[in-house]
């Protein structure tokens, strides 16, 4: 599913490096710590106690800057709240996710491409270098890219880049003000009969939904609704008891489709969060997630044109 990427942010003085940004870090204002650390490279040999050799080898490569870009030396003072740049050496081994994204829509301002299952969709956690932005910048030369919005790694579909980091802003607002109409399709069993759910009539599903930082998936939450999907059955396959549904998210909540689909009884076929948590296995390519990002409209910000991108993929289990 979709998520905002939130606003766009200042541009860091180290340049993309191999399709990877620079880590930033903030100085803590804690009065402990500043009392602790008059020099900003006292901090930092502290906090990467187990890897001074490595930092120290970046430092004499001018590798490690303050936020104005000077490079950082042992003199430099600890600033409160200030910032440093470096760069965090990627995993040294990354399962390799043996899928492209393809390209749909290329111009000076927007990447528009079609995102394979299991390929995140920028670095995080173990995924660092196999994930789309990363070989995207890489492949195509193109070191400003970013997401305007996220897919789940799980999730295929069209997935939109900015190229410059001029229009980055209004494009990430667009989706941040849900002016951004998004079609998903997922293929989950058949509804029981007298369900919530019929051929062809729109169901539409509120709820609260939070992602607790270090739990796996989000949970629907008693609260106010921050949440909205409308879930349609487009299709049914009754030999094989599965049906193509249409689903329509009006906000972007982490897990919102996946969830919502499994609150109905209607689980996602080849979902590995619900309706149970099953393990951290290694990712079986021939069972992705059922569900496929098809369409994406909007009034583009810059030009005030309709733009429409449509999936060119399918989903593997649907073959009524």
């Amino acid at each position: 599913m979709t998520r905002s990427s939130g606003p766009a942010k200042h541009r860091p003085p180290l340049p993309v490096r191999d399709g990877l940004n620079p880590t930033r870090l903030v100085l803590p204002h804690d009065p402990d710590v500043v009392a602790r650390f008059p020099y900003a490279l006292d901090y930092l040999l502290d906090r990467f106690r187990d890897d001074e050799v490595r930092l120290r080898e970046k430092l004499a490569l001018g590798e490690v800057v303050t936020g104005r870009g000077e490079p950082l030396t042992p003199t430099t003072p600890y600033e409160p709240r200030g910032f440093l740049y470096l760069y965090r050496d990627p995993p040294a081994h990354e399962d390799p996710i043996p899928f492209e994204p393809e390209v749909l829509h290329r111009d000076e301002n927007l990447l528009v491409v079609d995102k394979p299952h299991f390929l995140a969709t920028m670095p995080r956690g173990r995924w660092v270098r196999e994930t789309a932005l990363v070989r995207l910048r890489v492949a195509l030369d193109l070191p400003e890219l970013s997401p305007a919005h996220r897919l789940d790694r799980g999730t295929a579909g069209v997935l939109v880049l900015t190229v410059r980091p001029e229009v980055r802003g209004a494009y990430q607002e667009a989706f941040a003000r849900r002016e951004v109409r998004k079609v998903y399709e997922a293929v989950a069993p058949l509804p029981p009969s007298g369900g919530r759910v019929a051929l062809g009539e729109p169901v539409t599903l509120r709820s609260r939904i939070v992602k607790r930082r270090g739990v796996a998936r989000a949970e629907e939450v008693p609260g106010e609704p921050n949440a909205e999907s409308r879930i349609t059955l487009a299709a049914v396959d009754h030999a094989r008891g599965l049906g193509l549904y249409r689903l329509e998210p009006h906000t972007g909540k982490t897990h919102q489709l996946r969830l919502h689909m499994a609150s109905l009884g209607l689980p996602i076929l080849h979902d590995p969060f619900w309706p149970e948590l099953r393990a951290s296995d290694p990712d079986d390519f021939d069972r992705p997630l059922q569900l496929l990002s098809r369409s994406l409209e909007l009034t583009d910000p810059l030009s005030g044109r309709p733009r429409c991108f449509e999936s060119r993929r399918t989903l593997r289990e649907w073959t009524a």
